[in-house]
């Protein structure tokens, strides 16, 4: 058998390598026996893909099959955004199966187990999941229904119940948008279009190589985007390949990261909108996060690293916004999912609200904390997996890190230090490689370079 591996949002292979009708087949038994032993027939299951080589034949025929099992299925009509079918899953009370390898290279595949609550599946699940893989499914008396649907008009009715578009349209804000050829694109776009924002789209046919570049909105993967902010004068905004993530330019194209916008987002709902609610973070994202909520008079939940437990978070407390560096977000009355569109909308609302430009509501910010936060993420090999715990045992056990003395850790998620200067610094193993990713925040670049110098040293 091949080694199926589930990460913290699925399971993601190498096309026609690992990723094989072969292993697809053990893979949806495990989920047509969870999904079974849960609720029976009782419950749809919806289907949808992104635009990823192969996603659509791989979505059409685990369709077939689930059909044939006796499920009746719910298969999307063209490619969909995560965001766009977990909703749907919600909404219908159904579970869903999307075909999608997010952010990873193009010549990924994967699939994402979705329940009827419209997060991600819970460890438990996935467990058990994995549990029935070389359990073919055998409880099928009669054939399901399969029908083909457009899941995108029960979102669009939600999301701007969620957002005021109103106010947006009315603040003649102008919109540069990057497709990055993905599965939010065409909806996105659609939203524009329908209430009038004026725009300057690109990169938005499909194109299963994502035009050359990892289908991550980054910086460093937007260069057309930036050069047209630059040229313009318009903000811009971007989503990955499934449409789950987000990337924001100022007018000026200067990127924001995801930890500046979480906590923008954050006064914005706050104070502009008077929701009220905690604030969800990993212990990955940035403790500015942690500074800007307190500022704010807004409590703190801290999770692992995952949307998977920022999404159990919003489920089980009074969540305002739920966030992740890596551009990742929700909100109260919305999907326990991260969701690049929603985002994308509540930094286009927040301008609205304000009636000044990103840059100057960004200076602003960043003036509030009185400091500053420079994040960078480093990933280590090792020749094995069994050196991962040995490393961060090593870690645990210093008093000192570099010039900085140790205050404290924390273990929620790997070993994180927290040291006297304000910096810290996160040690994780990976799940699936035999590598330790490493989290430095200080307050300056030179800092950031000689603690990571010093963690080499270590390793």
């Amino acid at each position: 058998m091949t080694d199926i591996k589930f990460g913290t949002d699925g399971w993601r292979a190498v096309l026609n390598k690992d990723f094989t009708y072969e292993n697809t087949d053990k893979v949806i038994n495990g989920i047509a026996n969870y999904i079974y032993n849960e609720t029976g027939f009782d419950k749809k299951i919806l289907i949808g893909y992104d635009p990823r080589n192969e996603a659509d034949e791989f979505a059409s025929y685990i369709a077939k099959k689930l059909s044939k099992f006796g499920f009746n299925i719910e298969l999307s009509n063209k490619v969909v955004a995560t965001p766009v079918l977990a909703y749907s899953a919600l909404y219908k009370k159904a579970y869903a199966i999307m075909l999608t390898a997010s952010h990873n290279p193009p010549e990924y595949l994967g699939i994402k187990f979705i329940p009827p609550y419209g997060g991600p599946a819970e460890d438990y699940m996935v467990k058990n999941i994995v549990e029935n893989l070389e359990t073919n499914f055998i409880h099928a008396k009669t054939e399901g229904t399969l029908s083909e649907v457009s899941f995108d008009e029960d979102y669009l009715k939600h999301i701007i119940s969620v957002i005021d578009i109103e106010k947006i349209k009315n603040t003649n804000i102008k919109i540069n948008y990057d497709g990055h050829h993905g599965a939010a694109a065409k909806i996105f776009e659609r939203i524009l279009n329908e209430y009038k924002i004026e725009n300057n789209c690109q990169n938005m046919e499909r194109d299963i190589n994502f035009g050359g570049f990892m289908p991550d909105p980054k910086e460093k993967y937007l260069p057309s985007l930036k050069k047209l902010c630059i040229e313009n004068g318009n903000i811009g905004l971007s989503n990955d390949g499934d449409g789950d993530r987000f990337g924001v330019f100022d007018e000026k194209g200067n990127f924001i990261t995801a930890n500046d916008i979480i906590c923008m987002l954050m006064k914005h709902l706050k104070n502009n909108k008077g929701m009220t609610g905690k604030l969800a973070k990993t212990v990955g994202a940035s403790s500015m996060l942690d500074l800007y909520a307190q500022l704010n008079n807004v409590d703190v939940i801290e999770t692992a690293v995952g949307f998977k437990w920022l999404g159990s978070a919003m489920r089980n407390n009074d969540v305002l916004i739920a966030g992740e560096e890596s551009g990742g977000l929700s909100i109260k009355g919305h999907i326990p999912e991260k969701d690049g569109i929603l985002a994308n909308l509540l930094v286009m609302e927040m301008l609205a609200y304000s009636g000044k430009p990103l840059y100057t509501l960004h200076s602003e910010f960043l003036a509030e904390l009185k400091r500053g936060f420079f994040n960078e993420r480093v990933d280590l090999k090792l020749e094995s997996r069994e050196e991962q715990d040995k490393i961060i045992e090593k870690f645990s056990k210093y008093s000192v890190l570099g010039d900085y003395k140790i205050l404290k850790s924390n273990s929620i998620d790997g070993l994180k230090l927290y040291l006297d200067d304000g910096s810290n610094v996160l040690i994780r193993k990976s799940g699936t490689e035999p590598l330790l990713r490493i989290y430095i925040e200080t307050d300056s670049q030179e800092k950031n370079k000689l603690l990571e110098q010093t963690i080499r040293n270590i390793v």
